[in-house]
C-alpha cells in the first residue's frame, strides 16, 4: 500500500468519479485507474463496483475510507501547523517588560498587533529589568523590555529609546512657578528617588554632587510610576521616565524638564544565538514605531 494509492483512493471517494479526480491530482484519468487497481490488490477486497458505466463504492470502501478521510484530516492539521510555524514560529508571543514600558507603550503595541493576528496567544508579564534579563535567558520570554542598568551578557539587545527624564511634582509645589529644574533647585528638596542601581538615579546624583548638592531622598523605588503617585499626593518631587507621564495628565502632578539632560535608556533583549521568528520580528517592529 503506497500512499500515492491512498491519495488516489481519496481524490475518488470525494469527486465521485476517476476524471475528476485525475484533475484533483494532476494526473491522467488512465493513471488513477491504475492506482486503484493497484490499491485493490494490496487491501485484499473490492473498492468500486461499476454500475451502468458508473463507479459505486462497496460497503467495505465506504469502511476503509472512514480512516483514510481522518488520516488526511490529520495531514491538513499537520500542514496548517507547519504554515503557522513557518509564519509565526509556535504562534505565541511571550512578552516581559519593566514597570515604565508597561504603563502605555507597550499595551499600545499589544493592541495594534493583536488587531492584525488576534488568533496568536500573548502573555505579559511586568517585572524589575533585572527578572526580565533572567527571564530571557532561561526561556520564559521571547522579547523583553529593560532598563539599561542590567547585565546584558547572555543576552542579545539593542537600544530601544532614550529618553530626557522630567520632574514630577505636586500641583502646589513651589518649583511649579519654575519652566525648566535645575540641579541647584533640588537643593534642601524632599526627593523621592529611584533605587540607587538605577542607572538614571546615577546620573542625577552625579550632576547634583558636581553642584555640591547632597540629595535628600525621603523615599526610594524602583518604579517611576510610584514616584508620580507619590509626588501626587505629598510635597517631594522625583526625577520619573517621561514613558510614564501619559497616565498622571490632567491629575494632581506636575511634570518640568530637568537641565541638563538625564537620560533614561531602554533595550530590547531576545534569547541569544536564536533566530528570531517571523512573530517577534513583526511585533519588535511594532514596539520601535510606538515609540
Amino acid at each position: 500500500m503506497k500512499y500515492r494509492q491512498i491519495e488516489a483512493f481519496h481524490a475518488l471517494m470525494i469527486s465521485g468519479s476517476t476524471v475528476r479526480a485525475a484533475e484533483i491530482m494532476g494526473i491522467t484519468q488512465p493513471a488513477v485507474s491504475r492506482l486503484i487497481s493497484d490499491l485493490e490488490h494490496a487491501v485484499r477486497f473490492a473498492l468500486f463496483d461499476r454500475i451502468r458505466g458508473r463507479l459505486v463504492a462497496t460497503p467495505e470502501a465506504r469502511l476503509f475510507f472512514r480512516e483514510v478521510d481522518e488520516s488526511f484530516r490529520g495531514l491538513d492539521r499537520l500542514r496548517a501547523a507547519a504554515a503557522g510555524i513557518r509564519d509565526y514560529g509556535e504562534g505565541t508571543l511571550r512578552i516581559g517588560c519593566f514597570a515604565a514600558g508597561s504603563v502605555s507603550l507597550v499595551p499600545s503595541a499589544i493592541r495594534t498587533f493583536r488587531a492584525r493576528h488576534p488568533d496568536i496567544r500573548l502573555t505579559f508579564h511586568v517585572k524589575s529589568s533585572a527578572d526580565i534579563r533572567n527571564g530571557i535567558v532561561d526561556g520564559q520570554y521571547d522579547i523583553g523590555i529593560a532598563a539599561d542598568e542590567i547585565d546584558n551578557s547572555g543576552v542579545d539587545s539593542q537600544v530601544f529609546c532614550s529618553y530626557a527624564g522630567v520632574i514630577a511634582m505636586p500641583k502646589d509645589h513651589r518649583l511649579t512657578a519654575q519652566k525648566i529644574i535645575k540641579p541647584a533647585d533640588l537643593n534642601n528638596v524632599s526627593l523621592l528617588g529611584l533605587v540607587a542601581e538605577d542607572r538614571a538615579r546615577q546620573r542625577l546624583d552625579t550632576l547634583l554632587e558636581a553642584e555640591g548638592i547632597t540629595p535628600d531622598y525621603a523615599l526610594e523605588t524602583p518604579n517611576s510610576a510610584t514616584i508620580c503617585a507619590l509626588a501626587e499626593d505629598g510635597n517631594a518631587v522625583g526625577l520619573v521616565n517621561p514613558m510614564v507621564t501619559g497616565l498622571y495628565a490632567k491629575r494632581n502632578v506636575i511634570f518640568r524638564p530637568f537641565e541638563p539632560d538625564v537620560i533614561f535608556r531602554s533595550l530590547l533583549l531576545y534569547p541569544a544565538n536564536v533566530q528570531k521568528s517571523r512573530l517577534i520580528r513583526e511585533f519588535s517592529g511594532i514596539l520601535l514605531s510606538h515609540r
